[in-house]
């Protein structure tokens, strides 16, 4: 969004109920393929971005954490936190801000809800990132895990790879009837399990997404047959996984960020120098992704900052078209960039 000397101290803002309306107006799926789209371009340029491990403020009730990023031209960060035991007092686990600016002046030219959106964007990577490394064909995919994340992964999954079989497991059976009353009418097979066993039975992917800040075996390695993808999402940060440690030792691992997610991802149960591979090498064809249909692939996700980058990209070229948002005054902007104080002192007189 280019700034003009009319509008550069007014920053287009994005609320949760324009976030709502753009889905509404655009599609969910739609909306899904097109974050998975603009995600996809931005892996395929990444050594062109700035890149670091978020920055974590951890506490004993969760997480706090900024995620930067720069192309050089445009940049952002994601303020976003993780507290698992928010759920117990009716609160969301994950909420999120995020922001783009303009490299050569520093303006701010976008700020955006990023609660829905993260769990927008997040769905689209696992979806693209399946495209490259799920088996050929793959038609049904158990979700472990059926809290807030699941249905955009399940219609993510839809949109992108064409999944056509959901098959539902939670250790909290009222957030699988949830998610199975919200997935109605979708276009999915929708299937309730009562145990992961059977929530796997003839999947070929694998989805886990739960929410516990702990050392967790969602998946043991008896349960993982060979020739399947998993997508482990759950595992966020230090302490916090989800995959037995054999299954690693079975699987081609792919990540966004090694120096991130050796930090917080499944692989943080592996010795330090573990061999992954990087994404963006995929995608832009420089190393193999599968390779036979008896090989493991497995997507250790932790969410880059680059992610969010582009899901705020996505949002800013969609408000140009769908005028769902409000002009926020955020920025002082003196006559004379010189003279702030004046500014002040000509309010009062107004």
């Amino acid at each position: 969004m280019t700034l003009t000397p009319s509008d550069k101290a007014l920053v287009p803002f994005v609320s949760v109920d324009h976030m709502l309306q753009l889905i509404n107006d655009i599609g969910i799926e739609t909306m899904l393929k097109g974050l998975a789209e603009y995600i996809e371009q931005d892996f395929k340029r990444w050594p062109q971005f700035d890149k670091t491990p978020r920055v974590a403020s951890h506490s004993e009730d969760g997480v706090i954490e900024l995620m930067p990023t720069s192309d050089g031209q445009t940049y952002g960060f994601k303020y976003v936190n993780g507290h698992p035991k928010n759920t117990k007092e009716g609160l969301q686990t994950v909420t999120a801000f995020g922001l783009l600016a303009d490299v050569y002046t520093g303006y701010p030219v976008l700020l955006s809800e990023m609660t829905l959106l993260t769990a927008l964007r997040t769905a689209a990577t696992s979806a693209m990132v399946a495209k490259h490394l799920a088996p050929k064909g793959a038609k049904t995919m158990a979700m472990i895990g059926n809290g807030a994340q699941s249905e955009f992964q399940c219609l993510a999954f839809q949109a992108v790879c064409g999944i056509d079989t959901v098959r539902l497991y939670d250790i909290d059976a009222r957030a699988t009837q949830k998610a199975a009353r919200n997935l109605a009418g979708r276009g999915l097979n929708v299937i309730a399990c009562t145990t992961p066993e059977a929530a796997i039975e003839g999947a070929e992917i694998i989805t886990t997404c739960t929410a516990d800040k702990q050392y967790a075996t969602i998946l043991t390695d008896n349960m993982v047959g060979a020739g399947v993808h998993i997508n482990a999402i759950g595992g966020d940060c230090p302490g916090k996984t989800e995959l037995q440690r054999n299954i690693l030792l079975r699987s081609s691992i792919f990540v966004e960020y090694p120096e991130q997610t050796r930090i917080e991802g499944e692989i943080q149960q592996l010795d330090p120098d573990h061999p992954v591979t990087e994404l963006w090498q995929v995608i832009l064809g420089e190393t193999q992704g599968r390779v036979d249909n008896r090989q493991i692939t497995l997507f250790d996700s932790v969410g880059f900052a680059i992610e969010d980058f582009s899901a705020l990209r996505f949002i800013r070229d969609q408000i140009r078209d769908h005028a769902h948002f409000i002009d926020l005054d955020m920025l002082a902007d003196p006559d004379d960039p010189r003279d702030l104080f004046g500014m002040v002192l000509r309010s009062k007189a107004s």
